[in-house]
């Protein structure tokens, strides 16, 4: 079976700047579209970016826009989420995810992806 790994999650301070990785060892994944996903104590998975495998474009929840980055280097087969001025309303469990699709139709329901990582923690204090 495909398997995602999310790695990257640490402790921070307000402010401060994290990148996740989104890896599948033993397979390529280039061709598909991969989103990120943010689960908060007490709350609910929450799409926060994807970027389409088609044609690279990005999309980006609005209360990370303008701090956070997706990106992929095909060469390692890696989906970065780089976070900049992170907020303790940032902690969670960051998960990365497909759907198998080449686009961002369904980045933000976890109800649609079919491979989902294991999460990595971020925690931002005060």
């Amino acid at each position: 079976d495909v398997q995602l790994q999310a790695s990257g999650g640490g402790l921070v301070h307000n402010g401060g700047s994290l990148t996740l990785n989104c890896t599948a060892p033993g397979f390529n994944f280039h061709w598909y579209s991969i989103n990120w996903f943010r689960q908060a104590p007490g709350k609910e998975r929450e799409g926060l970016s994807c970027i389409a495998s088609y044609d690279g474009s990005t999309k980006y929840v609005d209360s990370v826009k303008g701090r956070f980055t997706i990106s992929r280097d095909k060469g390692k087969n890696t989906v970065y989420l780089q976070m900049d001025n992170l907020k303790p309303a940032d902690t969670g469990r960051y998960y990365c995810a497909t759907d198998w699709t080449n686009n961002c139709i369904n980045w933000q329901n976890p109800g649609r992806q079919n491979v989902w990582g294991q999460g990595t923690l971020v925690t931002v204090s005060s």
